[in-house]
């Protein structure tokens, strides 16, 4: 059975700093791409960062030079790193999965908000 356990988050101030991390026990199944997601109230989905097992990483354009993804070396624990934080940072942050069948899974969600 696949668990994503995701840690870090919480309130802090605009021009701060928050790491979140997401665990995947993946059982035998192959990860193909790790990635973060937001959604704020009101606002669909959307992909804030995402890293291939090759390592190729992709960013929205609003946290481009902000953000950072990158796994722990020899885990499939994917992490981000958020400096610099806005006010539209705030949302509810996803860890998704998909393995290598096409198969995706999500975690249970970390809140994020910034204050002015």
């Amino acid at each position: 059975q696949v668990q994503l356990v995701e840690s870090g988050g919480g309130l802090v101030e605009a021009g701060r700093s928050l790491r979140l991390s997401c665990a995947a026990s993946m059982g035998s199944r192959v990860i193909n791409y790790m990635a973060w997601y937001r959604q704020a109230p009101g606002n669909e989905r959307t992909l804030v960062a995402r890293i291939t097992r090759s390592g190729a990483m992709k960013y929205a354009d609003a946290v481009k030079g902000r953000f950072i993804i990158f796994k722990e070396a020899g885990t499939n624990t994917v992490v981000l790193s958020m400096n610099n934080l806005k006010p539209e940072d705030s949302a509810v942050y996803y860890c998704h999965v998909q393995d290598v069948v096409g198969d995706n899974y999500w975690g249970q969600g970390t809140q994020v908000t910034v204050s002015l």
